[in-house]
């Protein structure tokens, strides 16, 4: 049995957490975006040390603020929903924004992390030598693009649902 002060106090909590959780999206999104507009901000240059740089600070970003942001969202998103009686499995919107989160986490983690070691790499490999494979970089991070659009994308239709919370 659930007192009224304790009711408020769930009520505040269940804000609490939804704030927590909309910055965490925040976070998350526009580190994505802003990585992806370094990349071809130093890309444009052909520098092999400029674009080891980028995709080191890309690399460490999503160490500071994509991954910890991912565990924000999830804990503060199912904490919320418990504390709103909202059945996570059976309320579509939230079922199919954990789908796309998890796409986007398979994605990042299977195919967006392992090319931007790879960018990485060969961008220093540039630098050590003074010349840059400059093909084989272009076809690689146009890899890394499409899948980081994927990684992107999913999260922001998960967002979408997650705002207007259509019925299905």
């Amino acid at each position: 049995v659930r007192t009224p002060f304790l009711k408020g106090w769930l009520a505040a909590l269940y804000l609490w957490l939804k704030l927590l959780h909309v910055a965490a999206v925040v976070v998350f999104l526009g580190n994505i975006t802003t990585g992806l507009f370094w990349h071809a901000h130093a890309a444009r240059t052909r520098d092999p040390r400029l674009l080891a740089h980028a995709v080191d600070g890309i690399i460490r970003s999503d160490r500071l603020f994509t991954i910890p942001g991912v565990v924000v969202i999830i804990v503060s998103g199912v904490v919320a929903a418990d504390i709103g009686g909202l059945p996570i499995l059976r309320t579509p919107w939230i079922l199919w924004s954990l789908v796309l989160f998890g796409v986007s986490g398979l994605v990042f983690v299977l195919r967006v992390a392992p090319l931007q070691v790879q960018l990485r790499a060969l961008a220093q490999a540039g630098a050590e030598h003074g010349a840059l494979d400059w093909g084989r970089y272009q076809r690689l991070a146009r890899t890394w693009e499409m899948w980081g659009a994927v990684a992107l994308l999913t999260p922001l239709a998960a967002l979408v649902l997650m705002v207007l919370k259509p019925t299905f």
